[in-house]
Order: C-alpha cells, then sequence, then structure tokens
C-alpha cells in the first residue's frame, strides 16, 4: 500500500485506501474499520499525495510534513487529534516550525495528527510521493 493509494474524501472521517473504478465513482476501503463503500462521483475525493500544508516559503507536500511527524515521534504515534488545541499547535510547531500561522488552523492540524495516526495504526513507515523521475 503506497501514500498514493490514500484518499481522503470530504464529509468522511478518516483515510480510505483506493480499491478499484466502479461505474459511479470508486470503490474504497475505511483505514479504520476495514469496510468498503462506494464514493461516488460527486464526492470530494483527494489523494494525500495532492494535498500540502501552507507554510512562510514554498508549501509542504502533506507527505512530508508526515515525515516530520514520524522523524519527531521516533516512529510512534503523535498527539492526540482530540487534545487541547494549546497543545495541538505547540506540537504542530515542534514537527512544523516554518508553517503560516495565519492559514493553517487548529482543525488542519488536528486532521494532520489524525490523519497520521491513522497511517500508522495501519502500517505506514514511509511517506513517500509517487516519483516523477520515471516520467522523465
Amino acid at each position: 500500500m503506497e501514500l498514493k493509494d490514500i484518499l481522503a474524501i470530504s464529509g468522511q472521517p478518516g483515510l480510505y485506501k483506493y480499491v478499484a473504478q466502479s461505474m459511479r465513482g470508486v470503490i474504497v476501503e475505511s483505514l479504520l474499520d476495514g469496510k468498503r463503500m462506494n464514493a461516488s462521483a460527486t464526492s470530494r475525493v483527494s489523494a494525500l499525495t495532492e494535498i500540502s500544508m501552507f507554510t512562510e516559503g514554498e508549501d509542504i507536500a502533506l507527505a512530508d510534513v508526515f515525515t516530520n511527524i514520524w522523524n519527531y515521534t521516533e516512529g510512534k504515534e503523535a498527539i492526540s487529534h482530540k487534545e487541547s488545541a494549546d497543545k495541538i499547535v505547540s506540537e504542530f510547531a515542534k514537527v512544523l516550525p516554518e508553517y503560516d500561522r495565519e492559514r493553517v488552523h487548529v482543525s488542519d492540524m488536528k486532521k494532520c495528527f489524525a490523519w497520521y495516526n491513522i497511517l500508522v495504526k495501519a502500517g505506514f513507515t514511509e511517506f513517500k510521493l509517487p516519483n516523477n523521475e520515471a516520467e522523465e
């Protein structure tokens, strides 16, 4: 399972693994409980490799943020997304000190930590973006 196959679906909790294309959208499997469902073509589905975080300079890929968290926690789960806003902000500043304080909200940080913890529980140890060199 690679990060490019992991999807976030707007309005649905958790993360999903891409399984197959269907007539009306895509079939996905929840990383939380393993249940499969059809994400309709009208759902906003985003691959984690397409998501980035705002920083003071260039935006940083979510995969790189996950790698920073992995290194900071030494491969363990991160802070719970249910902690207080102050703790979430403090921990996020440790893993991504250059984040844009005006455009990255606490809800974004909570989602980042929640998704990271789901991925670690699912057995992820590397958060690499797809290699574009094969296309060149």
